[in-house]
């Protein structure tokens, strides 16, 4: 009897490809108050903040949903009616900070800079010291519009001296990236339960100063996202307000297993950056360009201008890569045609070798000659 065909390999910033052992976790049923759920539970947000190296300081808020439930539930938890947030843009995640600042009614600064140019420590100083109606500051540490990684830990130097609040999207970061707590001193760092921790979608969590937190009653504006109440709840009864992913958080137990045993955040960023040198060397030497420069370039997803060569069509490109068993992603930049080739999940050297060889054919059967762009639509950072 043939073999089914592979699941696809996804080169992507998220859903991602996981192990064999995270999908069989999902293989069994829990009730949200068996005990030995709620143990598991109890023992994932302690190994959360323990990864922060936030163990004395903080604590681990779970939530349900994607990433983006949890920095809007952090958003609207921490800054209250009469706060205001500064925003640090350079992609489509900073923005979309910003716009759950509108709907929520929250006064907010949006400081910009190009998507292909890390967020500006000295611009956040000086705009701290002329508004000091700004109360908090919000950073995402890799913009994965890019692929940039933004200078997180002077950020948050600058933040402290200032006396203000750092909320940090680590969402495409967080266990991948080295983030030290006593350097870059944080409110809440928000992540999620897949991209570098190589879980399944489905769980966003927060790690939350618990000094902060406790000030934070009543300022959500909504129940589902209120983060303190959640909390609350939690340490009264180690249970979920509402109903909780239950076979996202074993995978994720699982996949926190694996994480460890790979060496924690410096073996797992290790595979990420070897998997990101082999892509771009590969891609460069077919004659793609890439947008930022290495050394703003985080090991996390690679972004490259879209071929000038009137042969190039991305949606074809896609499909025939997608028929081959290769899933990458459209650009979301407005400064670039482009798109974008993630290098984390399950995945090492022999999958970034196959995807590039994919590449490969697929240009030479579309009759590609020229990979590069159109001189005029280079961004140079």
């Amino acid at each position: 009897m043939p073999q089914p065909p592979r699941d696809p390999y996804l080169l992507t910033p998220g859903p991602l490809t996981t192990s064999a052992s995270v999908k069989a976790a999902m293989l069994h049923d829990w009730g949200s108050r068996d005990r030995e759920f709620i143990a598991t539970n109890r023992r994932l947000r302690e190994r959360l903040v323990a990864l922060a190296g936030t163990e004395d300081t903080h604590v681990c808020v779970p939530l349900q949903g994607s990433g983006t439930f949890v920095v809007e539930a952090t958003v609207g938890t921490l800054v209250p009616a009469d706060g205001r947030l500064l925003v640090l843009v350079n992609g489509a995640y900073g923005r979309r900070i910003a716009r759950m600042c509108e709907y929520y009614g929250r006064a907010h600064t949006i400081l910009e800079t190009s998507e292909d140019l890390p967020n500006d420590p000295s611009a956040v100083d000086q705009a701290l010291a002329r508004d000091e109606s700004i109360t908090h500051v919000a950073v995402v540490h890799c913009e994965t519009t890019s692929g940039i990684l933004n200078p997180v830990e002077a950020i948050a130097t600058v933040t402290a001296s200032h006396r203000r609040e750092l909320i940090i999207d680590a969402m495409s970061a967080f266990g991948a990236i080295a983030l030290d707590a006593r350097k870059a001193p944080f409110a809440a760092l928000t992540a999620s339960s897949n991209k570098c921790l190589q879980g399944v979608p489905g769980m966003g969590f927060a790690i939350i100063r618990k000094a902060t937190l406790e000030g934070c009653e009543g300022n959500a504006p909504s129940l589902s996202l209120d983060l303190y109440d959640q909390w609350k709840a939690m340490e009264a009864n180690a249970q979920w307000r509402f109903t909780p992913p239950t076979h996202v958080i074993v995978a994720f137990h699982q996949a926190l297993d694996e994480h460890e045993q790979e060496g924690g955040v410096s073996g797992r960023g290790a595979r990420y950056r070897r998997n990101c040198e082999i892509l771009m060397h590969g891609m460069r030497e077919m004659g793609f360009v890439s947008l930022l420069p290495d050394e703003l370039q985080a090991p996390i997803i690679l972004t490259f201008h879209m071929p000038a060569d009137p042969k190039f069509n991305f949606k074809h490109f896609y499909d025939r890569l997608n028929r081959r068993g290769f899933v990458i992603y459209p650009g979301k930049l407005t400064v670039a045609d482009s798109f974008r080739i993630g290098c984390i999940g399950d995945l090492g050297e022999t999958e970034m070798r196959a995807a590039l060889a994919a590449i490969g054919k697929t240009i030479d059967e579309m009759g590609v000659t020229h990979c590069g762009p159109k001189p005029s639509e280079t961004v140079t950072a």
